[in-house]
């Protein structure tokens, strides 16, 4: 009797997560760009209507342009307790105060900035037509740091410890070891060089193109076609979630791999709008920017594998320690749930200030597991809390950056 129960509980759980969707949980009508999270802040920045911030997960924005000149915004980066972004015709602008008000960061000799990245103190811009700028004093002032790349057209950054990769469209990746200095074209294996985005995880570093996914495991050295099942390969951005990677195409939706982009499977269920801009992780939630039907939302949960077993589902509730850990800005934290019920799952500073809500939603008997990205948050102590109603548990981590 007890197998057979166990059973049935299972077959609800799966039945529950096949038939779940995104919804859309506001700026019907917007286009978004950037979807960025920082703290318990997630920002959005549109085609047209400025800069955006939600303090409730998406449930509901509010307007943020105070300071800002013009209204598209295509790049968002976060360094420490400052936000930039990055706008097309006005240059690089500055906010320390969450996004209340900002200011012009520096003067570029091309103002038409797609792309922001961060690398320790440096604060890197990729402009269409001027390359790559750089600054070393939070925007106040910024250098050409383009020699050695062919195609200025820079549509994405990405830093991976001492290497910075500048995507372009019409040249490819190229790769820089020393700060902007100079670039190395890393094209071997690319076989389409309209890149649009380029992301990190782990040793892999992921090229968005108009002709699918690359991976190179190599710091760009090679690169593999990864594009088993997408219907659609003009891809415009990635996001990740422990084992999963999701990525957003221009007419298919959503997609997400769970084998590095060996193989793909559409997880557009819901999505009126298939022109995905962006996605965004933020606590215990996907979030996708479309191109004209503004910000959806879907649970991870509903996405991320549950590891469930008919002879070895959890007898007891558990709240494991989190790996790796110290980290660097990712972490997984796994845990146990022996009951349906509500479950939270949240973050905490050393001054018992919330950092992230990761889950905060009805769960199904069974275990789970979480990735939490620490943007913009600086090194230090954090705790982690799991609640239920007849549990809880509290454990220490540590982001070293």
């Amino acid at each position: 009797m007890g197998k057979n129960l166990i059973f049935v509980i299972i077959l609800i759980a799966l039945t529950v997560r096949s038939n779940a969707q995104w919804i859309q949980t506001g700026l019907d009508g917007y286009y978004i760009r950037t979807i960025t999270a920082s703290g318990s802040n997630l920002f959005a920045g549109t085609s047209g209507d400025g800069m955006f911030r939600s303090t409730n997960n998406g449930t509901s924005w509010a307007s943020i342009n105070t300071g800002l000149i013009g209204l598209e915004f295509p790049a968002f980066a976060v360094s420490g307790t400052n936000l930039f972004t990055g706008s097309e015709g006005e240059g690089v602008f500055l906010s320390t105060n969450n996004g209340t008000s900002w200011s012009a960061a520096g003067s570029l000799t091309n103002p038409y900035v797609f792309a922001l990245a961060v690398s320790g103190t440096d604060i890197y811009a990729g402009t269409d037509g001027n390359g790559v700028y750089r600054s070393t004093n939070n925007g106040t002032s910024w250098t050409s740091a383009s020699s050695g790349i062919t195609n200025l057209r820079v549509f994405a950054l990405a830093v991976s410890g001492t290497n910075l990769f500048a995507g372009t469209f019409g040249g490819g990746v190229f790769r820089s070891t020393n700060n902007g200095t100079n670039w190395t074209q890393v094209n071997s294996g690319l076989t389409n060089t309209d890149v649009w985005t380029l992301a990190l995880s782990g040793a892999n570093l992921y090229a968005g193109s108009g002709g699918g996914v690359f991976i190179s495991t190599n710091n760009g050295t090679g690169w593999t076609s990864a594009s088993s099942g997408l219907t659609d390969l003009y891809i415009h951005t990635f996001a990740f979630s422990g084992t999963s990677v999701f990525t957003g195409t221009d007419a298919a939706g959503v997609f997400r791999s769970t084998n590095n982009g060996t193989n793909w499977t559409a997880m557009s269920e819901g999505l009126t709008e298939l022109n995905i801009w962006v996605l965004g992780v933020s606590g215990s939630y996907l979030f996708a920017g479309s191109n004209g039907s503004g910000v959806w939302r879907r649970p991870l949960s509903e996405m991320v594998s549950v590891e469930g077993h008919t002879t070895d589902l959890p007898a007891h509730f558990s709240l494991e320690q989190n790996y790796p850990n110290p980290f660097n800005p990712s972490t997984n934290i796994e845990f146990n749930i022996a009951e349906n019920g509500f479950v939270s799952l949240k973050v905490y500073d050393i001054t018992g200030k919330e950092a992230g809500n990761l889950v905060n939603e009805n769960l199904q008997w069974g275990t789970y597991k979480v990735n939490w990205v620490a943007a913009g948050l600086p090194s230090g102590v954090y705790f982690y809390t799991l609640k239920t109603s007849n549990y809880s548990e509290t454990k220490r981590m540590i982001l070293v950056k």
